[in-house]
């Protein structure tokens, strides 16, 4: 069984294979930052962060303190990286230039809704950029653990404020894949380490198993 950061990092991996040759993406603040790290040689990404600038790059092994993601945490930048003010970056991410947004979630739902906020119980900071993010990106990517602490957060419905309505497509955590349909939540992909029946126990949402389920590999 993975702990906490082989999980994180399982997730990542496996979130990276969505990338396309010129996607523009922008990464969320925590494990979203990781999917950096696992670009496949030969695939030419731009990752965006909304703290102003394109070119963000792995964690470095030298950090530049002014050099810093959406997180606060420290990063690198690739040649040809721009900064920029907070006002570019966001005509950027609502201009719908994105290809791609990658962040993380308190709850989804069936039909792909997201709550990633919550201010009276502080469970993190606020709503940042999120609320933009989900609406401005073609397509938006929900890497997360599966539960926290033995709380469900793949729900039929979420019960926390929302972020945004019928956002999401893509749920990725590190019991399988699962693909926001019209008829609710298909798992495509599942981690061998988990049965179908333990992936459904730990979803409150009824799974719809894909006729061609497949085994989550991360290289």
């Amino acid at each position: 069984m993975m702990d906490r950061d082989q999980m994180k990092a399982f997730i990542a991996k496996r979130v990276a294979q969505e990338l396309k040759d010129g996607d523009l993406v922008n990464l969320g603040i925590g494990l979203p930052t990781m999917v950096s790290d696992y670009v496949a040689e030969g695939i030419s990404v731009t990752f965006q962060s909304e703290n102003g600038f394109t070119g963000l790059g792995p964690s470095p092994t030298e950090p530049d303190k002014y050099i810093v993601n959406a997180g606060g945490l420290p990063s690198s930048i690739r040649p040809g990286g721009a900064f920029f003010d907070t006002a570019m970056s966001f005509c950027i991410i609502r201009g719908g230039h994105l290809d791609m947004t990658v962040l993380g979630a308190l709850q989804v739902d069936e039909k792909g809704n997201i709550a990633n906020y919550m201010i009276p119980g502080k469970m993190v900071p606020g709503m940042g950029g999120a609320m933009d993010l989900v609406e401005g990106a073609k397509r938006v990517i929900v890497a997360m653990e599966h539960t926290n602490k033995g709380n469900l957060k793949i729900l039929k419905d979420c019960n926390l404020p929302l972020t945004a309505s019928h956002a999401v497509d893509l749920i990725v955590t590190e019991m399988g894949v699962m693909k926001i349909t019209e008829d609710g939540i298909k798992l495509i992909e599942i981690n061998p380490e988990f049965t179908v029946e333990e992936v459904q126990a730990a979803t409150e949402a009824k799974l719809i198993v894909s006729d061609d389920l497949e085994e989550m590999k991360v290289g």
